[in-house]
């Protein structure tokens, strides 16, 4: 599984080319992004995708030095459950 990243957008296409799986960060701030939007495609629902999505932005986050403002559901339910990662979240 080899995940896309263009810009603030990570996704995943499957064999025929279509978007199944994607997550988006615009930038909101300096060295801030809002993680807003989640999508896993039906047919991959139960295998972890949006998870490995979220760990492909944790390392973006890193690597870049920003920041995450939470406003997708998912992504605020991951942070809650990852909490190793708290540190990456916008102080408010």
């Amino acid at each position: 599984m080899e995940f896309k990243h263009d810009g603030n957008r990570i996704y995943l296409e499957n064999g025929e080319g279509k978007m199944v799986a994607e997550v988006t960060f615009p930038n909101v701030a300096e060295n801030v992004v809002n993680i807003n939007h989640t999508f896993v495609d039906d047919s991959l629902r139960g295998q972890g995708i949006a998870g490995k999505l979220m760990e492909e932005v944790v390392k973006r986050l890193k690597a870049e030095n920003k920041k995450a403002r939470l406003t997708c559901s998912y992504a605020i339910m991951w942070f809650e459950k990852n909490k190793q990662y708290r540190d990456l979240m916008e102080d408010k």
